[in-house]
């Protein structure tokens, strides 16, 4: 028996739509970057991007457990000397919740070319509306 492997210009691709709403954080990116990955499909091959475009809608609705509003802070850096940079999440999330959902998957995803190439199958939208009525996506509950 001999192992199936995917190739890149056999790969169908659907479209899912995923509502944030009262959903924690980190179970939420999980989620969808397995989706984002394709390994919740049988064809999965882990250096082929077999993953299938995702849509997360209402992402200022997302729930972060515990303190971590207060507590939890994103870390970055300038690039100057001395700039080290932290912001609150309490902040992120009342200002680009998006970027808090968008950072939380990036972080799940593999980091090289194959996840550069993942993360941009990712739409985030922080309201209930979108721009891809168009490819009719299937909604996935959570």
């Amino acid at each position: 028996m001999k192992t199936y492997m995917a190739k890149p210009e056999t790969v169908e691709r659907k479209w899912y739509i995923v509502d944030a709403t009262d959903v924690v954080l980190g179970r939420l990116s999980s989620q969808v970057a397995s989706i984002l990955r394709g390994k919740n499909k049988p064809t999965f091959t882990p250096h082929v991007d077999t993953g299938d475009y995702v849509i997360v809608i209402n992402c200022e609705k997302v729930v972060l457990t515990g303190k971590k509003l207060e507590q939890k802070y994103y870390t970055y850096h300038t690039g100057y000397i001395g700039g080290l940079k932290q912001v609150q999440y309490k902040k992120i999330m009342n200002e680009k919740p998006e970027f808090a959902v968008h950072q939380a998957v990036k972080g799940m995803l593999p980091k090289n070319t194959l996840g550069r190439k993942m993360i941009k199958k990712l739409k985030v939208y922080a309201g209930s509306e979108h721009e891809h009525q168009a490819q009719c996506p299937i909604e996935l509950k959570l």
